[in-house]
């Protein structure tokens, strides 16, 4: 079946920002241009915190954020494997169209040595604490959290900068759950609430 991931070997998500940068920037290296598939391939299919990370890191990346339509194609991913968490697939399932997404390798390259520093910076904050925020049952707070997100990113792409705010917000969701740290969670919790806020007011 396209995109299903139920017979790929299965790949232990890294667990801080720096490992998952290693390992997309290996998927860019063999082709000229990059696809959603090698991308999400390269850190793992059968957990929720990869697709979550590479639609937030996406999203927040310079030079490939910025392209229109991007942050909708991210949220679409979010929409999609959210769903699928919450109704307790084991593995998730994507579309062939949205696996073959692609972008230049020299943009990819480009963005994802851009977020190295960031990247090492944040590793250092990362610790387990407040664990009860991210583990079983609270990852389906996350997963609802998210999948509200994506559904207002659409029209984030009119206003400035809310975008890269639901990026960040999908990126901390993730590292809590990458690392089970629930300050992570609430700092995504609040930043969700803020850039929804900021959003309303924009288009009302």
């Amino acid at each position: 079946m396209a995109g299903d991931a139920s017979d790929a070997p299965e790949q232990v998500p890294p667990a801080d920002l720096a490992g998952v940068l290693e390992r997309v920037q290996q998927a860019g290296r063999r082709q000229e241009s990059v696809s959603l598939g090698a991308i999400l391939d390269s850190v793992g299919r059968r957990s929720f915190a990869p697709f979550l990370l590479v639609a937030g890191l996406v999203t927040l990346a310079p030079l490939v954020g910025d392209i229109p339509g991007v942050p909708t194609l991210m949220a679409i991913l979010v929409v999609i494997s959210s769903v699928q968490l919450l109704v307790g697939r084991d593995y998730i399932w994507l579309p062939a169209w949205l696996l073959e997404r692609r972008v230049s390798r020299a943009r990819f390259a480009k963005a994802t040595r851009w977020m190295e520093r960031p990247a090492r910076w944040v590793d250092r904050l990362l610790k387990q604490r407040l664990v009860r925020l991210t583990r079983p049952p609270a990852h389906l707070a996350v997963a609802l959290t998210c999948l509200l997100i994506a559904l207002a990113m659409p029209p984030m792409e009119v206003v400035p900068f809310t975008a890269n705010g639901a990026g960040l917000a999908l990126t901390l969701f993730a590292l809590a759950l990458l690392a089970n740290d629930g300050l992570m969670a609430l700092l995504g919790y609040a930043l969700t609430g803020g850039t929804l806020t900021l959003v309303i007011l924009n288009l009302a």
